[in-house]
């Protein structure tokens, strides 16, 4: 009697797993299996339980059709994110001339691809410039956001000689897409971002900070956090603060490993609400490659974040070229915009 009232949840939770014809399937086979046990004992209440087995049958079948349309569903939706991610984030090469590039993305939400969290590399007459930044917010604002901020820089790095030309033109850009698709006032629809430019053949490194989190130089053992002289305005708020913007310039030696981030790395957090040492952490390392370097980064933030990332995470690491004997590290600046 116990195992007959057990026959009815067999096609239900076949349906949690298999196609629909299955499910019926099993749940047909239950249905005979009943009735040759009422046959052999006629008092298991034949009638009561497989009426019950049809109905959670005709249900469970219905219920596996469902999911089957949502698992086609959120399949095309994946689709339809993978291609966004190759929009904003298309793939790079790792090598230009002796620079050597490897990037790092992470979401925060297991099923999401891309975020507000953006970079882009690219080779021009004037060096490889370096873009990473970060949209507030979250959802599809946030993504068409740092799209445009990616197309832009994209077309930009190549037509502009300065930096600060390129800061405009982004700029431009954000207060445009900000104006077509508005979520929110000014003060919601802004962007950090960090600008880099290491010239052919160079041994210094000019970065132009709107911002965002300064990037970390591993040069030879030495740590030198790269803080701008004079913070650039955010994107889209040069209307309100003044549209002035400074590039610093930083020596480096042969080989030196330079570490761009967006704020979802130092804010990582513990257990115990403490943020992820992201500077004592770079001081320990000693990679061969920035891939190496990234591989690290990635294992111990997911290491030290046990409950789970609570932002999108950006990196670029950049092994420096070897064309030139380099100096020191220390800083040489200079600004360069309107007062």
């Amino acid at each position: 009697m116990a195992f007959s009232r057990l026959l009815p949840a067999a096609p239900a939770l076949a349906a949690a797993m298999w196609p629909v014809l299955p499910t019926v399937l099993l749940g047909t086979v239950c249905l005979f299996l009943m009735i040759g046990l009422g046959i052999v004992f006629p008092d298991l209440g034949t009638g009561y339980t497989a009426a019950g087995i049809v109905a959670v049958t005709v249900a469970a079948a219905y219920g596996s059709h469902v999911r089957l349309q949502r698992e086609r569903t959120l399949f095309q939706v994946r689709l339809v994110a993978d291609a966004a991610q190759q929009v904003v984030l298309s793939p790079m090469p790792r090598r230009f001339g002796d620079v050597e590039i490897e990037s790092l993305y992470l979401a925060a939400a297991a099923e999401a691809r891309i975020g507000g969290d953006f970079y882009e590399v690219v080779d021009t007459p004037y060096g490889v410039r370096l873009l990473i930044g970060d949209v507030r917010g979250k959802g599809l604002p946030a993504v068409g956001q740092a799209a445009a901020m990616v197309n832009c820089f994209r077309e930009a790095a190549y037509d502009e000689a300065g930096l600060t030309c390129v800061a405009r033109r982004l700029e431009a850009s954000s207060t445009r897409y900000a104006a077509a698709f508005p979520h929110g006032d000014l003060m919601e629809s802004f962007a950090t971002a960090l600008i880099a430019e290491i010239p052919h053949g160079g041994d210094s490194i000019g970065i132009l900070n709107c911002g965002h989190p300064p990037p970390l130089l591993l040069n030879h053992g030495e740590l030198h956090t790269l803080e701008p002289t004079d913070p650039s305005p955010i994107l889209n708020l040069a209307e309100l603060i003044g549209d002035r913007y400074s590039i610093d310039t930083f020596a480096y030696a042969p080989g030196a490993h330079l570490l761009l981030y967006t704020d979802g790395v130092t804010e990582a957090r513990n257990r115990d609400g403490e943020f992820f040492p992201l500077a004592d952490w770079m001081r320990r390392q000693n990679p061969a490659r920035p891939a190496e370097l990234l591989a690290g980064l990635h294992h111990d933030l997911l290491r030290y974040s046990s409950r789970g990332l609570d932002d999108d995470i950006a990196a670029l690491a950049v092994k420096l070229g070897t064309s030139k004997a380099g100096r020191p590290a220390h800083a040489a600046r200079w600004n360069d915009g309107r007062a």
